[in-house]
């Protein structure tokens, strides 16, 4: 089977390509065989988890990769146990590349729960959300697939509105725009790091509620604006940063899938670029800006479903072009921080009986100059992960500037236009 062009962008951008997630459980660490047995019991049936990578044979350029499914399924060798502690695992796993002999994921058992990886090419952040969520005692497992709308004469299909040519052309010139990089030291002291924080619940609270008047802020206009100050505070304003006078752009992955497909295993988002405003001074001001961009996603998702099956058209017919898109793409000046947010909603959830307390996620690592971050609310607990590849400790700096970014929009005083700093309230790990 021919892997799709995102797979093979993800395959050929030169980067290790492993995402994650981990579930945070009380007591003791899970027994081993019982994992085993579950995984077995609700991940079999899943094609997905069973599919190994091909390479190309003869030409690479003509042929591309292709998956094979692995029989039968055996999660023995991808279901080990390991006493390392998070943080250090996380940056372990997001620096290297999954073993190619077997399905890309594997899934550790550790003292403070269940770490699962996986290669991008293999699965997208939606996807590891759901693989996850199966495991769960009273997860539901995903229905057959459905017939096709078009087939089903008793469906009621929502008509999209049509995408101009304007639009389809203003979302391209977006994609290719040039923007800037994070400053970074000289070459040789530019790395990988990996941060977790926990954030104040409290704080989320009250800061999901401003602008003061407002609708509220959704997790991702909070990610988003409180990085932007964030960088500020690290960094300086734009005028202070080198190369040149261009935006800096965040990346925002935004699911496609409909309601037919929310199961769907693989790679089905797209990502939307917006630059931030690292030049505004107050939270609430950043924190609007971010709003009025996110406002216009919905519309300018459509211009993507425009654009996007011709782009997979044209790197099907000629698989190396998908590795010059994804090689280009990663580059730090036109993708520079992805920043993403999701609510796990099925709470309690439980494995074997205990509570599930946290969700940490792991993005991708991407090259030099980049910064990644994703925020996800589990129960009562707000959890950043940020993976940097770009001066020693960026990713604790950058974790530790937002968790203060929080703390001040929370406490911004819109009226007087004063913003009053509130304590730490944050832990890293």
């Amino acid at each position: 089977m021919r892997l799709t062009a995102i797979d093979e962008g993800h395959l050929r951008n030169g980067l290790p390509g492993t995402i994650g997630i981990a579930g945070v459980f009380p007591g003791e660490p899970f027994d081993l065989e019982r994992v085993r047995a579950r995984v077995r019991e609700r991940w079999g049936g899943l094609e997905r988890m069973s599919l190994v990578l091909r390479p190309p044979t003869g030409s690479g350029a003509l042929s591309g990769h292709r998956w094979e499914r692995a029989r039968p399924f055996d999660p023995g060798a991808h279901i080990t146990t390991t006493d390392q502690d998070l943080r250090s695992l996380l940056a372990d796993g997001v620096s290297h590349p999954l073993p190619s002999e077997r399905p890309l994921w594997r899934l550790l058992v550790a003292p403070y729960g269940l770490v699962l990886f996986a290669h991008h090419a293999l699965l997208d952040g939606r996807s590891l959300e759901t693989v996850f969520r199966l495991l769960m005692d009273d997860a539901v497992p995903p229905p057959a697939p459905r017939v096709p709308a078009a087939a089903d004469p008793t469906a009621t299909v929502r008509q999209r509105p049509a995408v101009g040519a304007a639009a389809v052309g203003r979302e391209l010139r977006r994609i290719g725009a040039p923007g800037r990089p994070l400053p970074t030291a000289s070459p040789g002291e530019v790395g990988p790091s990996v941060a977790v924080v926990e954030l104040d619940p409290q704080v989320m609270r009250t800061a999901r509620r401003q602008p003061a008047g407002g609708r509220g802020a959704t997790l991702n206009e909070l990610l988003l604006s409180t990085y932007a100050g964030a960088l500020r505070v690290c960094h300086g304003p734009l005028r202070a940063w080198p190369k040149g006078s261009n935006p800096f752009y965040a990346t925002v992955p935004v699911d496609l899938r409909t309601r037919r497909s929310a199961q769907q295993l693989g790679n089905g988002v797209t990502v939307l670029r917006m630059p931030l405003p690292v030049d505004l001074e107050s939270p609430v001001a950043r924190l609007a800006a971010c709003q009025d961009q996110v406002a216009g996603f919905d519309r300018r998702c459509a211009a993507h479903r425009a654009i996007l099956p011709a782009l997979q058209g044209a790197a099907r017919a000629v698989p190396w072009l998908a590795g010059v898109m994804a090689r280009r793409l990663a580059r730090p000046e036109l993708t520079t921080s992805l920043c993403t947010a999701f609510k796990w909603r099925d709470h309690p959830s439980r494995l074997h009986g205990r509570p599930l307390t946290r969700v940490v996620p792991l993005p991708q690592l991407s090259p030099p100059g980049t910064a990644n971050l994703c925020l996800v609310h589990c129960a009562d607990a707000y959890t950043l992960t940020v993976v940097s590849h770009a001066r020693a400790g960026d990713a604790e700096l950058i974790g530790a500037a937002v968790a203060r970014e929080l703390e001040a929009l929370a406490v911004s005083d819109v009226s007087g236009g004063s913003v009053v700093r509130a304590g730490q309230g944050l832990r890293t790990s």
